[in-house]
């Protein structure tokens, strides 16, 4: 009996807890490996009208489906290990504040940045209110990664001109949404 038990609590925690998909770069794989993952995402998509492969770039591109992933730390006097830049957290790398903000607006019953299905709901939420707000067709993933990294007010103000290694990075969103959405076409 002494030994079952920590078998037990072993095999639920490892149970609980999945890594990230294999392929990053094959949305098809990434929801046959991860089964729920389509329903979430279609859901969303449902919910807040924009399309599963422009959520699915934005989280490839933010996390790389890392659920808990967080800012590297800031280093101190070049080797101690310090603060982290940002409260960004989860798959969507959404700050507190934002993600308080979500709850308010939208939020279901206790939602968590570390949870896939809460975090593509947030995605979904954030690129329909920047639509709103900033008039950003939902099918722009391009324009979307801006305004979703600068914040929309930093959008509007246009922060992200003076980060070249930004646009690049929305660059290859764009890439990415247009490389999920033919292959969700074979897949769906």
């Amino acid at each position: 009996m002494k030994v079952i038990l920590p078998l037990i609590l072993l095999l639920f925690v490892t149970a609980c807890s999945s890594g990230p998909p294999r392929n990053t770069n094959d949305v098809c794989s990434i929801f046959d490996e991860k089964r729920g993952w389509y329903k979430d995402a279609r859901q969303a998509s449902e919910r807040w009208g924009t399309p599963v492969h422009v959520l699915m770039a934005i989280i490839r591109h933010e996390s790389s489906y890392v659920a808990d992933a967080k800012p590297p730390r800031k280093r101190l006097l070049g080797f101690i290990p310090w603060k982290r830049p940002s409260s960004a957290y989860g798959y969507a790398q959404v700050l507190d504040t934002t993600w308080d903000e979500y709850k308010d607006a939208a939020g279901g019953w206790f939602p968590d940045r570390d949870d896939f299905d809460d975090a593509v709901d947030f995605v979904g939420w954030y690129t329909a209110e920047s639509s709103r707000q900033l008039g950003i067709s939902k099918w722009d993933a391009h324009s979307q990664y801006l305004a979703y990294h600068e914040g929309r007010g930093g959008y509007a103000r246009g922060t992200y001109r003076r980060k070249p290694w930004l646009i690049n990075t929305a660059k290859r969103v764009q890439q990415t949404a247009n490389r999920y959405a033919v292959q969700l076409q074979r897949c769906s």
